[in-house]
């Protein structure tokens, strides 16, 4: 495990860490319960560096009903902590009647999730985007201006296409239109992705990218992570039957 850096002027607390990084790897742990009986277990995840070093720890917040019954498209809280137990992040999808439309994606559908530092203090959006079939997200400030776009492959279910390589969601600066960083969806290998849910994330950014941007990013991760492939697994009955 990482010990924790001092604190760094403007960066929030607990997040000084991202400062010194440009990749992280988020992994769903595997919840042996899940597999073996079908029943949606709350989400945790450990997030590292490249050298496998734990950075942070994210475990979900959610009613076993909502889990139940909504499936992917349940509203949660992920907390986020550092190696001492302390929060650094939290991560906030309210329960929505309407959600997740690639083609009513702006407005009442467009799946938002709210990242917040440690203090409750926004730090900005995550929401679907408009799209025909591609998944498609917006990264969107405090003041609610768009500042990433991303756009992943039209077809992202490694289980039924079979494929092998990872699935990359490109985030592109609405200013400079440059490709700033990438959150890809590892393959895990045949026999993980075909009978657990469990999935991995890498996320790499610039190194001097803002502290809260990449925070932002972090939060991302969940939102591909739920709307696009929990949905699809839940959609062919994979993973545990959702």
């Amino acid at each position: 495990m990482m010990p924790h850096p001092g604190a760094v002027q403007g960066v929030p607390v607990g997040l000084e860490y991202l400062t010194q990084v440009d990749q992280l790897i988020c992994k769903q742990i595997v919840e042996l319960f899940e597999v073996m009986t079908g029943w949606e277990c709350k989400n945790k995840y450990r997030i590292m560096n490249s050298v496998n070093q734990q950075v942070y720890y994210a475990f979900e917040e959610s009613e076993l009903c909502n889990r139940i019954c909504c499936g992917p498209n349940r509203g949660f809280v992920i907390h986020i902590t550092d190696n001492y137990q302390q929060e650094v992040m939290r991560i906030e999808r309210p329960f929505l009647c309407c959600k997740g439309c690639c083609w009513c994606a702006e407005g009442c559908c467009d799946y938002p999730i709210y990242v917040k530092d440690a203090q409750g203090n926004p730090l900005g959006t995550v929401r679907m985007r408009n799209s025909k079939c591609a998944p498609h997200f917006g990264i969107y400030d405090t003041n609610d201006v768009l500042i990433y776009d991303m756009w992943g492959p039209i077809c992202a279910c490694q289980c039924v296409c079979g494929c092998t390589d990872d699935i990359k969601f490109p985030m592109r600066d609405t200013k400079t239109n440059e490709t700033v960083g990438t959150i890809s969806k590892i393959w895990a290998g045949a026999m993980r992705e075909m009978f657990t849910k469990a999935d991995t994330f890498g996320v790499t950014f610039p190194l001097n990218l803002d502290v809260k941007h990449k925070a932002l990013m972090i939060g991302a991760v969940f939102i591909i992570e739920f709307m696009v492939f929990e949905q699809q697994k839940n959609n062919n009955g994979g993973g545990g039957g959702h």
